[in-house]
């Protein structure tokens, strides 16, 4: 027996040392595979902008993606941008050539890249945009090329902006669900979608100022880049007048009906290439990583926050804005001496209202102590904006989405369906009548109702004087311009919510200025997991979404997004955007 043992134990070590090994290998394999090649950018090389790639507001990589030969995720938008201003300079680059099919980027994103655009026109460089069918969002951004070509047999989309909502109380009126919902603020419509079966009059009000504000970007950037009037492009879309792309070239919105081959020799011809043809297209996740864009230097630092995502409570998961997460950011960067400024982007629909206010408690912490500059993105509203509010100087861009300043709570009651519908009855012992509240499977009683109802004009309360302290205005002015209402940036500065219009770049600028530096380092946070933490971590769950919103499709992905919000909002006070405003 007793050598039965020896063996066993013996053979048992060998196992987990011959495990430990082969796993240690493999990640030395892994990491090998990782370190590709850098590449090399060559002459007269011609960068590509293809706008159906989603630029993020960090940039990540997918962790097996070198060893499948597939590459990266696109660079984040604040790269874009460095990159196309170190591309304005870049001797071996003549060029930029937008592919402009589709954009897979909000308004406010696709404003920055535009404006780097703008000011890469200003070197003796082309610019030159091509797309087949070409979408709205899409010609936003190209209608600044100096030449913007389409498919003879392709067409432009010209019929204007529309935001709708999918509404669920008749799904939930037929299931006998009752979502039981306490809300602040007559415009706070997140919740319209369980309560109403159609936009009320508030909601429909300020979805038609802000959707006609964005249109109204969109008409005056057409107008000053193609040398049109706005009121005749407004009467092109609704008259229906642009149907094809023989149409788009009619009205003066391309400058050509082209085929790829003819776009392409074109470019050659402006190379003055004397090869076979061949262009030395680069692509700028490649030429992210044969150039040095990015501005650093040593010493001084400025901290760049992403707050990108759900504001979530605790540790939360990748591309949410978690409370232990952030507080612990930008604790970090409060308390570091070499960190002379704080950046904080914010492009978020909010969420949880504690993991708000956890955040902003930290952020008022570092004002006191150096310059914390906001940048907001497509979307900095509800909890985005109270962690915005108390900053220094708020910029944003003219097609931010911001404001929504209001609070709402939902407890389902789940009883009549699992009784009529499925049979499940429920029943239970309690020692204080109110253990059991919000529990789901029994309606709330008057005073419970109250109870939620109280606990949201508190924080709404909370809310408003976190704005107004932040904003330097009353309670009352506040509370005028809140009720849940969506501003547009251009808006949001009128009233007073935010200080600037500009792009990240501009408050980089800014805090760096506050701060009274010539040089600094820009450091960046979250910072990036590495390759193993990637794997033990959370990152499959990330990849399990991308491919399951893929396989769904936009709307319908939106459609279970909104039920999956519906389950983590359960009986926790909300400060969050009407679940989705979507712009077609």
């Amino acid at each position: 027996m007793k050598s039965f043992f020896k063996i066993f134990f013996a053979s048992l070590l060998a196992l987990i040392l011959f495990s430990a090994v082969g796993i240690f290998l493999l990640i030395g394999m892994i990491s090998s595979a990782a370190t590709p090649e850098t590449p090399v950018v060559g002459n007269d090389a011609v960068l590509v902008l293809d706008l159906s790639d989603e630029f993020r507001e960090q940039s990540r990589e997918m962790p097996f993606s070198r060893i499948i030969n597939a590459e990266t995720e696109a660079p984040s938008l604040y790269d874009m941008v460095r990159m196309i201003q170190y591309a304005k300079k870049d001797s071996s680059i003549k060029g930029i050539y937008i592919r402009c099919n589709d954009n897979a980027n909000g308004f406010a994103a696709s404003e920055e890249l535009r404006a780097a655009l703008q000011d890469f026109k200003k070197s003796d460089k082309f610019l030159i945009a091509y797309g087949e069918a070409i979408s709205q969002k899409a010609y936003f951004v190209a209608n600044i090329a100096d030449k913007l070509y389409c498919h003879p047999m392709g067409g432009l989309d010209w019929r204007g902006f529309s935001s709708g909502v999918i509404f669920l109380k008749g799904m939930l009126d037929k299931l006998n669900i009752e979502p039981q919902i306490f809300y602040a603020g007559k415009f706070k419509s997140a919740t319209e979608p369980l309560r109403e079966t159609r936009m009320t009059e508030a909601n429909r009000l300020q979805t038609s100022v802000w959707l006609n504000d964005l249109y109204s970007v969109f008409l005056q950037s057409t107008a000053a880049s193609r040398k049109l009037d706005t009121a005749a492009l407004r009467q092109l879309a609704v008259s229906g007048a642009v149907q094809t792309a023989h149409d788009a070239l009619k009205y003066q919105l391309v400058d050509g009906l082209k085929y790829d081959d003819e776009v392409k020799a074109e470019i050659l011809h402006k190379l003055r290439s004397t090869g076979r043809g061949i262009i030395n297209f680069v692509t700028f996740h490649d030429y992210a990583k044969a150039v040095a864009f990015k501005q650093n230097s040593y010493g001084n630092k400025i901290a760049l926050v992403y707050a990108s995502g759900d504001i979530v409570d605790g540790q939360g998961a990748d591309e949410q804005v978690a409370s232990d997460v952030f507080k612990n950011i930008l604790r970090e960067a409060r308390l570091n001496s070499d960190v002379k400024a704080i950046v904080l982007r914010v492009n978020s629909p909010g969420g949880s209202s504690l993991a708000s206010d956890v955040i902003w408690r930290e952020l008022d912490l570092a004002r006191k102590e150096k310059p914390v500059v906001v940048s907001m993105g497509d979307m900095a509203a509800s909890g985005g904006y109270y962690i915005a509010c108390n900053a220094d100087s708020v910029f944003a861009n003219a097609s931010t989405l911001t404001g929504s300043i209001g609070v709402f709570s939902i407890v389902p009651n789940f009883e009549p369906f699992l009784r009529n519908k499925l049979g499940i009855t429920a029943d239970r012992v309690s020692t204080a009548p109110y253990a059991d509240m919000g529990s789901g499977n029994r309606a709330l009683s008057p005073a419970e109702k109250q109870f939620f109802q109280s606990g949201v004009d508190s924080v709404y309360h909370q809310f408003k004087s976190r704005v107004a302290s932040g904003r330097k205005q009353s309670i009352e002015y506040i509370d005028s311009i809140a009720q849940g209402r969506v501003w547009t940036g251009t808006r949001a500065k009128t009233v007073g919510l935010v200080d600037r219009i500009g792009t990240l770049q501009d408050a980089v600028k800014t805090a760096a200025n506050m701060a009274k530096l010539d040089s600094y380092w820009l450091v960046e946070y979250p910072e990036h997991k590495g390759l193993l933490e990637q794997i033990m971590g959370n990152y499959k769950k990330s990849i399990r979404k991308d491919l399951i919103r893929e396989e769904l499709g936009e709307t319908e992905w939106m459609f279970l997004s909104n039920l999956q919000q519906v389950r983590q909002m359960v009986g926790k006070p909300q400060a969050r955007i009407p679940f989705a405003l979507t712009v077609h």
